[in-house]
């Protein structure tokens, strides 16, 4: 059964146009799944070390309030280009090779931030370490590929658990670092570790396989529109994940501005601290691959968008008190990671043999997302303050959760339990 008949235009790039799948492979090893979880949190720490930082960047640099959310901002559209540029090269070339020379990439562009000397260096270095840092989704793509069907949903979901760690402790690290050596030397010690992630992924990971010349890359790339105009699922998971992604980074990006004011006057170490109490997503990303893998797609992503928009009340009330801001965080972070591992784990199963141009596809949306929350969130919290930006959040949740309410129809309970099965093709 396949879920969206349409076949695409005569003379268009076909998605069916691919490299063969892999054949049925053995159980990843714990340690293989572990080194992929730690090589993507890594790689993506690099896109979220300026969130707590962003105060004493703008303040270093003279930028002002309302535009210092370009700093995230150049990220995500540095990060959007790659996805559509280099992740699909997945599908076509050596998969080890790709993921350590992007690595090796990611150390030059590293050192560039650190030794930018105005915001306008700032903004293309950034953007730069943005469109290297996707190699964080060759690493889901590239697990997922070396994953059995049945094992697929807990394999991404592991994986993406490092991804979420990564992003938690990037922060923590960020600030502890610009609190002790200046927020430099974030950048100079991720450059050290991602060198030495480079060297053990080439010695570590499976010889990639050969792949048939069967596309060119531009083809390559025309053939990620064609998967968007044949399957309905990869369209509508990608536009929900540029709705929880905004979502989140509405919260994230302006957040140190109210803590590092008074009256809290927190310092860059405890606002990086702070960012721990959402470690329950780690939680929601390892489960939610399961429960997917089970049938159960549709009503983990129906109740985790419920908890995002209902987080935003307790987040609402940061000027009265801290410990209800951490609960919001706790409780919007969970249903954040569940809806993305669940995404995943659909649209992985519904085209296996093109694993990275789904990849790149989806996450296009989510840098889309994240881009609009980052930016728009700095702007509302410069003329609205902390409520306006509470309002923002909760106005994009509820978005979510209505487009998912009006796909259900399209996407029933019933197929999200063939995707699981395997039979959705």
């Amino acid at each position: 059964m396949r879920l969206d008949p349409e076949a695409a235009p005569a003379g268009a790039a076909s998605a069916d146009a691919r490299p063969l799948p892999l054949p049925a492979t053995a159980p990843l090893s714990a340690g293989m799944i572990f080194l992929f979880a730690v090589a993507s949190g890594l790689a993506v720490a690099n896109a979220y070390f300026a969130q707590p930082l962003l105060d004493i960047i703008a303040d270093e640099l003279k930028l002002s309030r309302a535009t210092v959310g370009l700093i995230v901002g150049a990220t995500q559209l540095g990060y959007g280009l790659g996805l559509i540029l280099l992740v699909p090269l997945g599908d076509l070339v050596d998969r080890r090779k790709l993921v350590v020379l992007q690595s090796l990439l990611s150390v030059a562009a590293l050192i560039g931030v650190a030794l930018s000397a105005s915001g306008a260096m700032l903004l293309v270095a950034m953007a730069v370490m943005g469109f290297l840092a996707v190699v964080t989704q060759a690493f889901v793509a590239y697990a997922a590929s070396l994953a059995r069907p049945e094992e697929r949903g807990q394999v991404v979901g592991a994986v993406t658990s490092g991804i979420v760690l990564g992003i938690l402790l990037a922060r923590a690290i960020a600030g502890a670092m610009a609190d002790l050596s200046g927020w430099r030397a974030v950048y100079l010690l991720s450059a050290g570790a991602t060198l030495i992630i480079a060297i053990v992924l080439f010695k570590a990971l499976p010889p990639g396989r050969k792949t048939p010349a069967q596309l060119s890359y531009p083809r390559l790339i025309a053939s990620l529109f064609a998967l968007f105009r044949e399957e309905k699922v990869l369209r509508i998971r990608a536009i929900i994940a540029m709705l929880i992604f905004a979502d989140v980074t509405t919260l994230l990006t302006p957040l140190v501005l109210p803590l590092a004011a008074p009256p809290f006057s927190l310092s860059h170490t405890a606002i990086g601290l702070f960012g721990l109490a959402g470690a329950a997503g780690a939680l929601g990303a390892s489960r939610a691959g399961a429960w997917t893998d089970r049938g159960h797609g549709q009503r983990v992503t129906g109740i985790a968008l419920a908890l995002m928009l209902l987080a935003w009340l307790p987040i609402g009330l940061l000027p009265q008190s801290i410990l209800f801001l951490i609960a919001g965080v706790l409780i919007l972070d969970f249903g954040l990671q569940a809806v993305h591992v669940t995404n995943q784990a659909m649209i992985y199963r519904v085209r296996p043999e093109a694993q990275s141009r789904l990849t790149a596809g989806y996450m296009v949306f989510y840098s889309i997302g994240s881009a609009f929350g980052s930016s728009s969130s700095t702007l509302v919290y410069a003329y609205a303050g902390w409520t306006g930006v509470s309002l923002l959040g909760a106005a994009i949740a509820a978005i979510a959760l209505i487009f998912w309410s009006a796909t259900l129809k399209a996407m029933p309970i019933e197929a999200t339990r063939a995707i699981a099965r395997g039979q959705a093709r």
